[in-house]
């Protein structure tokens, strides 16, 4: 248990560093005034929270020393970590979910550099060490290298990987791959898709030709459609995942290279603009660094002691 918080606190620290250690400046041994809210106001913004959600904590703050006649802003601290843990969705194991349904089929999707190729892998691993039955599917077809990176990865972990020709139909690939996956009585398929800018219509046009074509292959499926965000870009992602969301039911968020990120805050802005949970949060460069997300663990994990 140490360890896993421990993966948390170090996944998170230049986010807390870099903007959340301030809070503890602000809410040290000064009383509450106008000079307090405005210095939070302005740390909460800087955090990446977004303008609506700081002013949203600004308020239940001053409405809370209001009613408790609180006058130490140190007396905030643990109201304050209330209100954050408030704005973050609690999250589901995705194995709860595919314990029902076989094989469950996920979509991976998002912006070119995001790190959905790398998280595909990860998932794959983790799956696989939980003792499910995995396959990958190559779909980035214009990736010669994305379909080599799978590909070392399903021989290193056993786990079969479809891929298609370099520039050949990603739609194939994934019909192919859902109907082996029945075939082979497979518990989980992962299909990685290739890196496309929201902005281009003709690109994610073909998004949802992926997407369609997958449920013709299995009725209901893909079961879940995850946009990879690079934690690392801050506020920056949301209108990228607002257009996946809208071409491609996307229903969950997983939050990439938040250890390499000063901007982790924008998790409450993924929570509040998108109304989308996040699904598992990367915390490092290892297989093994990527974690189901844990708001209490991510709270700590920013606000550190």
């Amino acid at each position: 248990m140490a360890d896993f918080f421990s993966k948390w606190l170090d996944g998170l620290d230049k986010t807390r560093k870099a903007t959340f250690s301030k809070i503890a400046t602000a809410l040290g041994a000064n009383e509450i005034d106008d000079y307090l809210w405005d210095d939070l106001d302005a740390i909460l913004i800087q955090s990446d929270l977004g303008v609506d959600t700081s002013q949203e904590i600004i308020d239940s703050l001053k409405n809370i020393a209001i009613e408790e006649s609180l006058y130490k802003s140190s007396d905030l601290i643990q109201h304050f970590k209330k209100e954050l843990l408030a704005r973050l969705s609690k999250t589901e194991d995705p194995l709860i979910e595919a314990a029902n349904i076989k094989p469950y089929v996920i979509l991976m999707v998002g912006v070119n550099g995001s790190g959905k190729t790398t998280t595909t892998a990860k998932l794959a691993k983790k799956y696989s060490d939980a003792g499910r039955k995995v396959m990958v599917a190559a779909g980035d077809t214009y990736r010669a290298a994305g379909i080599d990176q799978l590909q070392v990865w399903g021989d290193r972990l056993n786990i079969p990987v479809i891929i298609g020709k370099e520039g050949g139909d990603s739609a194939a690939v994934a019909y192919d791959a859902v109907q082996a996956a029945v075939a082979r009585g497979m518990d989980i398929l992962i299909i990685d898709t290739a890196g496309r800018l929201h902005s281009r219509f003709n690109l994610m046009e073909e998004l949802k030709k992926v997407h369609r074509v997958i449920g013709k292959a299995l009725e209901g499926a893909p079961h879940a459609v995850w946009i990879v965000l690079d934690a690392t870009t801050g506020q920056n992602a949301l209108s990228q995942a607002k257009a996946f969301k809208e071409t491609v039911k996307v229903n969950g968020v997983i939050l990439a290279k938040l250890d390499s990120s000063a901007k982790g805050g924008m998790a409450f802005a993924v929570n509040r603009e998108l109304d989308l949970p996040i699904i598992y949060a990367g915390l490092g460069e290892k297989p093994d660094d990527i974690e189901l997300f844990n708001h209490e663990s991510f709270v700590d994990g920013i606000i550190g002691d």
